[in-house]
């Protein structure tokens, strides 16, 4: 392979939320050299070099004053990315840029939304669809998917009795395509019927498609707006920060049909850019296709580790390798009779694996008995990651 990912990278002393902020967000009293982390959802590989080279180009102009994107090279990359890929012919003319997707959600729930109009979500949930919903003082309400032969579903029927419920009022759904933190790619057919619910009910669809480019080899991507064309209900959301490990980079792309709203948003957020952001997103989308293959081969290897570390040391644990992401949605319930009453699996495993992970506590609601694992880490980071909480399910 042409790029390492086995390197182990220092981030000792470089701000990181993954090193140094868990602390703050779990736990003060820890030395960070002990804990193996598993949890939020950035790369412990490099940044593409090729990004990394386009930033110190850009750098040595020498000056970094206000920028936005003016070269229409830029949108010519985007255009052909989405194009080549998902076979999308993506509108230019209706990209907006925020500084990620957790802020265009805050941004969004109240342009989509009236101060009487409520949110649908599926659970298990992305944390952020609940926490937007609430920081906007609208009603959120959830529908389970449904877990049917260890894969998970849609539950159409509920989504249509709460979507036609006129006392919940509801005008949005928030939808996570590819599924955090399930994994799951999201058919042609399961779109399909998904959208013409909603839009036949009036409703706004919000779909996320930030883990688009990061699909188990063999599988394909659909945005939800290729399939409604004429429809200017549904706002697209995706970003190069997961499938590059640029998340520090703030630019995400937001794609909004609707006018109107879009003029709103325009008009109330600005379009100021860091130029080392535009210089890298560039790069990213015009130069590292190969990275981003060769990584989707390393993934599923990290994945074919885990799951045979799972069926020799946690073999009563319930795991399916997801469809995309980098993150394992791993059942461990039969093994919960191990934690003291009163604690969590995130306690459990930071005190006895020295391991930091996401418990059911982050999503939201139908995800008792599951842990998130970050598998974008070097090989042996993963297994003794594993072999650490596996220890510690089994003592």
């Amino acid at each position: 392979m042409k790029y390492n990912f086995d390197e182990v990278i220092e981030r000792k002393n470089t701000n990181s939320v993954s090193y140094e902020g868990w602390k703050s967000h779990i736990v003060k009293e820890a030395t960070q050299e002990e804990y193996i982390r598993m949890w939020v959802a950035d790369m412990d590989f490099s940044t593409p070099p090729e990004i990394l080279e386009a930033m110190h180009t850009r750098l040595n102009k020498k000056i970094l004053g206000y920028s936005e994107v003016f070269d229409d090279k830029y949108f010519k990359v985007l255009e052909d990315w989405f194009l080549k890929r998902y076979n999308w012919p993506i509108h230019t003319k209706h990209l907006v840029f925020s500084p990620g997707v957790v802020p265009a959600l805050n941004r969004l729930v109240p342009l989509l939304t009236e101060n009487n109009e409520n949110v649908l979500i599926n659970t298990p949930s992305y944390y952020p669809f609940y926490t937007s919903t609430l920081n906007n003082e609208r009603k959120i309400f959830f529908s389970g998917l449904k877990k049917i032969n260890g894969r998970f579903e849609i539950d159409y029927a509920d989504i249509e009795k709460k979507l036609t419920d006129t006392d919940k009022n509801i005008k949005l759904f928030i939808h996570s395509h590819p599924h955090n933190p399930t994994g799951r790619v999201w058919t042609k057919e399961e779109l399909q019927k998904l959208g013409e619910i909603c839009l036949k009910n009036d409703v706004f669809i919000l779909s996320d498609e930030i883990h688009c480019d990061l699909l188990r080899r063999g599988l394909q991507h659909i945005p939800f707006s290729s399939l409604f064309p004429s429809s200017d209900k549904i706002i697209t959301c995706t970003a190069p920060s997961k499938t590059f490990n640029v998340a520090g980079n703030l630019l995400s792309h937001i794609f909004i049909p609707n006018d109107k709203i879009r003029e709103e948003w325009n008009r109330l957020y600005s379009s100021s850019l860091s130029p080392l952001s535009i210089a890298g997103t560039q790069a990213a989308y015009a130069q590292c296709e190969d990275w981003l293959e060769e990584l989707k081969i390393y993934l599923d290897g990290n994945f074919k580790l885990l799951d045979r570390k799972i069926k020799s040391l946690l073999p009563h644990a319930k795991f399916t390798v997801p469809e995309s992401t980098y993150l394992a949605w791993l059942d461990i319930s039969v093994y919960l009779d191990k934690i003291p009453e009163g604690g969590n699996v995130r306690d459990f495993l930071l005190k006895n694996a020295k391991v930091i992970v996401e418990d059911s506590n982050r999503f939201v609601d139908n995800s008792q008995g599951f842990i998130r694992l970050n598998l974008a880490s070097p090989r042996k980071v993963i297994a003794e990651g594993i072999e650490r909480i596996a220890q510690a399910l089994n003592a």
